[in-house]
């Protein structure tokens, strides 16, 4: 049973490394020169969100290419175990990504970092 699981979790992370740096029509380019720029238009002050609550997203998760490993891992390991196995990865993910955030000298970038990773799970369908 563990080999099992081994294979799985290395055969998922090979294959979302090869799909990491694929580029598809809304990636054309980098979006981070794009956000250094300065904008004509004038900003308006809005509340800034702090905590975990600003990571929360609303709606259902979206099906993705891994979402029928996510079900069959619910139902393989059940959903508490899955859910802090989970909860471990997203861990591991947000400090090595504040790790890299500190190396580059671009600590602001974190939160936004986080968040975009967040919305890759969902997409690539991690989250349902």
């Amino acid at each position: 049973m563990k080999t099992f699981q081994s294979i799985f979790f290395l055969f998922a992370i090979v294959l979302s490394a090869a799909n990491a740096f694929t580029i598809t029509d809304s990636q054309m380019g980098s979006s981070f020169v794009i956000s250094q720029r300065a904008s004509d238009a004038p900003r308006t002050a809005s509340p800034t969100r702090t905590g975990v609550s600003s990571l929360h997203m609303g709606g259902p998760a979206k099906f993705g290419i891994f979402s029928p490993a996510v079900y069959a891992s619910k139902i393989v390991l059940g959903t508490p175990r899955l859910n802090k196995i989970r909860g471990k990865g997203i861990s591991i993910h947000s400090s090595t990504i504040g790790d890299f955030t500190k190396w580059v000298g671009a600590g602001h970038m974190r939160t936004k970092l986080i968040k975009l990773a967040k919305v890759n799970g969902n997409e690539l369908g991690f989250l349902v």
